[in-house]
């Protein structure tokens, strides 16, 4: 899905909406296939490895020439790829001449005359119309390291974060002339900030294949014994079918490469998004009569409002495949690779087409794809669409693009470009992620989840983290290219320049995230979210906490959210006020810096204000330094002697008086869950006397009842291992993490220079 970097005809049409805001978490279960710690084992190798973006100016790789004419025809029918389609797939490789115009003297593809005119066709004759694939070869001076270039058009571009008239992909097939063996397969991805799908020293007897996404036709190889399977690591025996860089430098991590894949493959749901344009549907729209909403990607993977969708879905199909295209001219030495090839494509597919191999030579004179901005079906911020207007316009020429001459640009893992830089002198061992990536200075790795309530925690209390199920996109709003996220949520943007940065998260059914981040030139990899995870609420399941200093005293530069079981879900910079949209099945902490990085705590329980569900929950004047601190200390403890109080009286309304002292008055846990209730309320006097004294300006009066609290916390942590077993497990839990973060408030208060 290569991108003009600019935007080109068309303005969008949806009008300005409320910038988004959000939530996010830390934690990932066990159920996740790839866990939190592999994905952020990147920072403890990102020197090596290129993940993040890298450093530098444009690779100095050698000069390039074309290939003789016979040399380069035979390598193309060599490795001309079999590709196998998903079944919902409308758009196929095909020719663009049959749509090109005359324009001020130019030829181009207009993008009305190639998308109505393509499915015109394809309805006429039932069958994928003009089946064609291009090639083009260049070669390094001075070195035997050849590359021959499959270039795939079609007349459209659908998908869940984007869409355009026309679609270029290409898979570049770098190979040794002296031993005619393949040395690396590049499959192009969505952008320029996703690591391409790449390959190392693929088997010279493989036909190569590769797996277009649904509707975007992002190009994914296959190498293993499954022609139209992915496998991202390899296991049960297969190959992994990218060998791009892992993440597998602390010992016990699990190795992930690091490129887009194909997430319906890989279990997880892709929802897509109908294009407007001119206020309806393209569909509608009367200059294209051969177009109808049948033509777009099946409406069982298409979500049409973000809003209306309360939940994730969960019923979207997973890939399965329909289509095999191939090229029928090809043999290997004795024809066995074609013969295998070509029964394969038989047994997999539901019908094999054979396509036209055709050099990209005869293109050249075509000057421009051309096509106004597409727009959103639903609501989207306008500073966002104008964002990704790159997106929802037009394709570029590829024959104009510095990779075209040069496909080392497209080498996008690291550890590839230092391979290919051992073996020829040609290739410049400097990690790049193409052309436009080159002189970036960082990049920014996450992880998106899913946030949920724990068993562990007292019923719609307390969270946890778990895979995301649905793949999301990410904006980094002073970049033009927004990023799917891949293998279940991971999210790698390179090339983000150095400075300060508002990165927006969005994923069907769920509220969005925003958070402010700092990228900094001193450190290769910048973690977004809380420590690198980036959670999503479903719409359902959400509250927004809003919090403002426009009437406070403190200048406010920083928050932070703490749920109890979760930990630290949220954490960014602020400008003051901020919002984020948490879990109504939480309880947290709210925590606040300012400008002189004092720290000030909230908090906040959703289950505690169900009257007001609809209605945000607002932090007034919020302050920072001992005094609310003390009063947050107070808070969580009073909260946890009511719970405690309650469980008390509850358990003692079901005793059954039997003898057996399990009444208050015989001993035992009631007698320990009582204890444990005086203890806690002790706290609370002591917290309050202490934000009194702070409020009052008393600082020696502060920091005696302080240490006051600290020694209520150490009874309470005495009674607690006593109650236990009176306690529901759920409060049990609960009361143990909020006496934690008690205690870090408590130190926080006697460390601050400011009542």
């Amino acid at each position: 899905m290569d991108r003009a970097p600019d935007k080109r005809d068309g303005e969008s049409e949806t009008g300005p909406g409320d910038a988004p805001e959000g939530a996010s978490a830390n934690r990932v279960d066990s159920r996740t296939r790839v866990g939190r710690r592999t994905v952020l084992g990147a920072l403890a190798g990102a020197g090596s490895a290129a993940v993040a973006g890298c450093s530098g100016s444009e690779p100095d790789d050698a000069a390039t020439t074309g290939l003789d004419a016979d040399r380069l025809d035979e390598l193309a029918a060599r490795f001309a790829p079999t590709l196998y389609f998903d079944s919902a797939e409308p758009w196929f490789p095909t020719d663009p001449r049959p749509y090109t115009v005359e324009e001020d003297g130019e030829t181009v593809v207009d993008g009305f005359e190639a998308f109505d005119g393509y499915h015109e066709r394809y309805d006429e004759t039932g069958e994928p119309p003009n089946p064609t694939v291009f090639y083009n070869g260049m070669r390094y001076e001075d070195s035997p390291l050849a590359v021959v270039q499959f270039w795939m058009y079609s007349a459209f571009d659908q998908f869940t974060a984007n869409f355009h008239w026309h679609d270029w992909e290409v898979l570049h097939v770098f190979v040794d002339l002296d031993t005619g063996d393949p040395q690396l397969y590049v499959a192009s991805s969505h952008s320029r900030s996703v690591p391409n799908n790449e390959f190392l020293d693929p088997d010279p007897d493989v036909v190569p294949r590769i797996l277009p996404e649904l509707g975007s036709h992002s190009s994914t190889l296959s190498v293993n014994e499954i022609p139209d399977g992915f496998r991202r690591v390899g296991e049960e025996g297969l190959l992994a079918d990218i060998t791009n860089t892992t993440i597998d430098t602390v010992e016990d991590l699990l190795g992930i490469p690091i490129a887009y894949g194909l997430p319906r493959d890989e279990g997880a749901r892709l929802p897509f998004v109908v294009p407007e344009y001119e206020g309806e549907p393209i569909y509608e729209h009367p200059d294209l009569p051969s177009v109808t909403e049948e033509s777009l990607v099946d409406g069982a993977l298409t979500i049409r409002s973000l809003d209306a969708l309360r939940s994730p879905p969960t019923d979207l199909p997973l890939r399965e495949t329909g289509i095999a295209y191939r090229h029928g001219e090809r043999s290997g030495e004795d024809g066995t690779a074609d013969g295998d090839d070509a029964a394969l494509a038989d047994e997999v597919a539901e019908s094999v087409v054979e396509y036209e191999l055709v050099e990209s030579a005869e293109l050249e004179d075509i000057s421009a794809f051309t096509g106004p901005q597409l727009s959103f079906e639903f609501a989207v911020p306008q500073a966002v669409e104008d964002a990704v207007a790159g997106h929802i316009t037009t394709t570029g020429v590829p024959w104009e693009q510095p990779r075209y001459e040069n496909p080392a640009l497209d080498v996008t893992a690291g550890n590839h470009r230092s391979e290919l830089a051992a073996r020829y002198d040609a290739i410049a061992d400097d990690p790049s992620f193409g052309d436009d990536a080159a002189g970036a200075l960082d990049g920014v790795v996450a992880r998106v989840t899913r946030a949920t309530e724990t068993d562990e925690a007292p019923d719609g209390e307390g969270l946890t983290t778990t895979d995301a199920g649905v793949e999301s996109f990410v904006l980094i709003e002073s970049d033009p290219e927004a990023v799917p996220t891949f293998a279940g949520g991971v999210a790698v943007a390179n090339g983000v320049p150095e400075g300060d940065h508002r990165l927006t998260v969005n994923g069907a059914g769920r509220t969005p995230h925003s958070e402010t981040l700092t990228v900094s030139a001193d450190e290769p990899v910048t973690r977004a979210g809380a420590d690198g995870e980036i959670p999503l609420v479903a719409r359902e399941d959400a509250r927004k906490v809003e919090l403002d200093d426009a009437e406070s005293d403190a200048d406010l530069t920083r928050t932070a959210v703490e749920d109890d079981f979760a930990g630290r879900i949220y954490d960014s910079a602020i400008d003051g006020s901020d919002a984020v949209y948490v879990h109504a099945g939480g309880a947290y902490t709210t925590e606040v810096r300012d400008a002189d990085d004092e720290v000030g705590a909230y908090r906040v329980n959703p289950a505690a204000d169900e009257a007001a569900a609809e209605e945000p929950i607002r932090i007034e004047r919020p302050e920072t330094g001992a005094a609310p601190l003390a009063g947050y200390v107070a808070d969580v403890a009073e909260e946890t002697r009511a719970a405690v109080a309650a469980a008390a009286a509850e358990s003692d309304d079901g005793d059954d008086d039997d003898g057996s002292g399990g009444g208050g008055d015989g001993g035992g846990p009631s007698n320990a869950v009582n204890g444990l209730e005086k203890a806690l309320a002790a706290a609370v006097e002591a917290a309050e006397r202490a934000e009194e004294r702070a409020r009052e300006g008393d600082r020696e009066g502060t920091n005696r009842q302080l240490e006051n609290v600290v020694d209520r916390i150490a009874r309470i942590e005495e009674r607690l291992a006593a109650a236990r077993e009176g306690l529901p497990p759920g409060l049990a839990n609960a009361t143990g993490k909020r006496i934690e973060q008690a205690t870090k408030r408590v130190e926080q208060a006697q460390n601050s220079e400011k009542l």
